[in-house]
C-alpha cells in the first residue's frame, strides 16, 4: 500500500474480494468506492480527469474500483490516477482476466501489483478452527468446495452452489465472451467435469458438444480467464515416448464442478472419488504456492505406454512429482522411465493421511 503502484485484485465472483477490501477500508472516510457495475460510474469514468477525481476524493487517501473490467478504457483511467495522484492508493478488483488484464497490461506496465484471490483454502480454514476440525471436514469439502458462502451456509450448500454456477455461466462468461449459445457452454463444462483427472482432447469435446474445435478452444480460454477452470500441460523433455502438447483441465473449486453435473453424493458413495481428490489437491496446492509466493511451473507426466504421474512442479529447475491417492493403503511407486529420465526429482504420494504436508508447507 502507498508505494506508488496500483493494486489489482483478481478472482472469480463471490471469492470475497469486496469483503476483503471492506476490512482494509472499513468506513466512507477511508476510501472512495466506485462500482464498475453502475452505469453512472461507467459514464463518469469515460470523461474522468485527475482534477475531477480529486474533487470526488476529498480528504480520502484511497480509491477502490470494484469490478473494474466493466469500465471502458479502464487501464488509461487508472494510469491517470497512478501518475497524477501519487499520494493516493488505487485498488481495483476484477472477476475476468479476459477483459481486465488485457486492458491494464499496456497502460499500467510497471505501475501495478497484481494478486489473485481464490476460494477459501484448507490452510485458511486450519488457521480459523484448527487442523483436527478441518481434517474431519475433508470429505465434506471434497464434495461442496470452499466458496465462502458455501462454507458459511451449512445445510444449504446445494442451493448456494447452484446459484454460484448459474452466476458463473450467465453473468460473467457469457457476457464477457460474447457467447450466444449458453446451452453449448454448459454442455462443454459438463463434459470437462466428467473428464477431471483425464487427458482432454479438444476434438473429442467438440464432437460431444456439437461445436467446432476452434470454438472449444475459445470457450476454454474464456473459462480459464474467468477463474472457473485451469489447464495443466504435459511435461516433455527427455523421452521420445513422453506425450507432447497434451493437457488436463481442472476446476478451481470442487463444489462448482459437482454443481455442474448435479452430483452431491457423499464420498463413500461416489465412483469419481479419485478424480475429486486429485482436483482438490492440485487446486489447494495452487492456492498455497500463490499465497506464499512460491513460483513454479506445473505439469502432469505421461508416456504413450500410459505410465503417468498426476502432478509435477518445476521450481528453479528442481522437479517435484506427486501422485494423488484417495485410498491411503494403495501402493504406488515412481514409474521407472520417469526415475531414469529425471533421477534428481523428488517423488511423493499424497493421501488424506499426509495431505497437510502438501498444502501447509512441511513437504
Amino acid at each position: 500500500m502507498f508505494k506508488g503502484k496500483a493494486i489489482v485484485l483478481m478472482g472469480s465472483r463471490q471469492t470475497g474480494k469486496t469483503s476483503l477490501l471492506a476490512e482494509i477500508f472499513p468506513s466512507e472516510q477511508d476510501a472512495l468506492w466506485l462500482s464498475g457495475d453502475d452505469v453512472d460510474v461507467q459514464g463518469m469514468m469515460e470523461n474522468m480527469t485527475a482534477q475531477r477525481m480529486r474533487m470526488l476524493l476529498g480528504d480520502r487517501k484511497a480509491i477502490v474500483i470494484d469490478e473494474a473490467q466493466r469500465i471502458k478504457d479502464i487501464g488509461l483511467r487508472m494510469k491517470i490516477i497512478t501518475d497524477q495522484m501519487k499520494d493516493v492508493q488505487l485498488v481495483a478488483t476484477g472477476s475476468s482476466a479476459f477483459e481486465l488484464a488485457n486492458r491494464l497490461n499496456e497502460p499500467l506496465t510497471g505501475r501495478k501489483w497484481e494478486y489473485q484471490l481464490y476460494p477459501l483454502s484448507f490452510a485458511e480454514m486450519v488457521a480459523h478452527h484448527g487442523l483436527l476440525t478441518e481434517k474431519r471436514l475433508l470429505t465434506h469439502r471434497l464434495v461442496y468446495g470452499y466458496y465462502p458462502e458455501v462454507v458459511t451456509s451449512a445445510g444449504n450448500e446445494r442451493n448456494v452452489l447452484k446459484m454460484l454456477a448459474d452466476s458463473y455461466m450467465y453473468k460473467d462468461v457469457l457476457a464477457m465472451g460474447n457467447i450466444k449459445k449458453s446451452d453449448k457452454l454448459l454442455t462443454l463444462l459438463q463434459a470437462i467435469a466428467f473428464q477431471v483427472g483425464d487427458q482432454v482432447s479438444y476434438s473429442e469435446l467438440a464432437s460431444t458438444v456439437g461445436i467446432d474445435v476452434k470454438t472449444v478452444e475459445s470457450y476454454i480460454d474464456i473459462l480459464e480467464k474467468c477463474y472457473i477452470i485451469f489447464r495443466l500441460p504435459s511435461l516433455s523433455r527427455n523421452l521420445r515416448n513422453e506425450l507432447k502438447n497434451n493437457r488436463k483441465i481442472y476446476f478451481y473449486d470442487n463444489g462448482i464442478r459437482n454443481a455442474l453435473i448435479s452430483n452431491f453424493s457423499q464420498m463413500e458413495l461416489r465412483t469419481d472419488s479419485g478424480a475429486l481428490w486429485e482436483n482438490f489437491a492440485i487446486s489447494e496446492r495452487i492456492k498455497f504456492t500463490a499465497y506464499n509466493q512460491l513460483w513454479c511451473n506445473r505439469y502432469f507426466w505421461r508416456t504413450h505406454e500410459q505410465k503417468e504421474i498426476d502432478y509435477v512442479e518445476d521450481s528453479d529447475g528442481i522437479l517435484s512429482a506427486f501422485e494423488f491417492k484417495y485410498n491411503p493403503k494403495k501402493k504406488v511407486t515412481v514409474p521407472k522411465h520417469f526415475a531414469e529420465a529425471y533421477p534428481d526429482a523428488k517423488f511423493k504420494v499424497i493421501t488424506p493421511d499426509n495431505f497437510e504436508e502438501f498444502v501447509l508447507g512441511s513437504f
